[in-house]
């Protein structure tokens, strides 16, 4: 089987083809993704109006591409696969209606896909995967979420973000300290030369009950904030200390929630997934802990990580094989939770 897979939800035109056969994995013959980082770095964050007009400019561009190094024409899918949601909804409305009209030309099913649902199944196509059921972590700008996942479309929420997501924190921080957006990846860079220990910052819900499996953000993000209003801005080795220290409190409530869910659940794999699964810190302290309790752990490559076309056509896949199709007046939803 062969989908088409768009992502238009945030900051990234994505379009991607996967093969699948009789098993859970796929291939990837194509994956083209524009990122509109450009159109938002001198505003320090994702302004959705220009999201949604550079979505409208670049996805037939981004789709043709990505059916040209696929090899394939329309005609010759067998299903097209998009994300109508979580996100936001000019983003989205752009992915849904060009693959309301692609489905309707070329007579071909489609199937509409969580956004959320395409990262946990992104896994699917790296070279290591595991066999349901598993732990998914899912940690990027826009959500932090533990979901066990029984089996493709069989999903468990275990516990959410009551506020910021680690992405989003990673950003306002950055922004907070003078450095480029998107940040996560320069506090990243900046860590490595840094203390960790230097600055003791907070865990959030540190005081709740062991199975507590919930994320909290807002209160670290304060405590930063008044940090710098007391010592100022700080450069130089001062600078890789603190995004080390704020590092390390981001990574150490990650890890630690997702290890305890995965015991508690008595899941034998734990799979992290979304755009801030790619910080070094957070793949070498997973990799740790669950070393330290006998959890299998799970890393897709980075470019599966952050939002692509070809987690939507893995997801999509396994809903069309099931025999899924979308309603002919589907839209997107901003706010679907899986």
């Amino acid at each position: 089987m062969r989908v088409l897979g768009l992502e238009t939800s945030c900051d990234e035109t994505a379009a991607a083809v996967v093969e699948t056969g009789e098993g859970l994995r796929g291939s990837v013959l194509s994956d083209v993704v524009h990122t509109q980082k450009d159109v938002h770095e001198k505003w320090g964050g994702v302004v959705p109006e220009l999201a949604s007009r550079d979505h409208l400019q670049r996805v037939l561009p981004v789709l043709d591409e990505a059916l040209r190094k696929a090899g394939c024409e329309l005609r010759g899918l067998d299903g097209i696969s998009v994300t109508r949601g979580p996100g936001l909804v000019g983003a989205l409305l752009v992915g849904v209606q060009v693959a309301k009209s692609l489905a309707a030309a070329a007579r071909i099913p489609l199937v509409g896909v969580n956004h959320i649902e395409g990262h946990l199944m992104a896994v699917l196509l790296s070279e290591r995967a595991p066999a349901p059921p598993w732990l998914g972590l899912v940690v990027s700008g826009g959500h932090t979420s533990l979901y066990e996942v029984r089996a493709p479309g069989e999903y468990r929420a275990l516990g959410h973000t009551l506020d910021d997501a680690a992405g989003e924190a990673f950003d306002k921080v950055a922004k907070l300290l003078g450095l480029p957006y998107p940040g996560g990846a320069h506090i990243d860079q900046l860590a490595r030369s840094g203390n960790p220990e230097e600055i003791d910052f907070p865990r959030g819900l540190s005081r709740r009950s062991r199975a507590a499996f919930d994320f909290s953000f807002s209160g670290l993000k304060t405590a930063v904030l008044t940090h710098v209003r007391e010592h100022g801005v700080p450069s130089g080795r001062s600078l890789a200390d603190l995004c080390a220290s704020f590092q390390e409190a981001v990574c150490d409530a990650l890890t630690l929630r997702a290890v305890r869910a995965a015991r508690h659940a008595r899941l034998p794999a734990l799979v992290i997934c979304g755009g801030v699964a790619a910080n070094s810190r957070l793949r070498q302290l997973a990799a740790e802990r669950c070393a330290a309790e006998g959890i299998s752990l799970f890393l897709p490559e980075p470019r599966l990580c952050t939002d692509n076309g070809a987690m939507i056509a893995i997801a999509g896949a396994h809903r069309l094989r099931r025999g899924e199709r979308a309603d002919p007046a589907m839209s997107a939803e901003p706010g679907w939770r899986l």
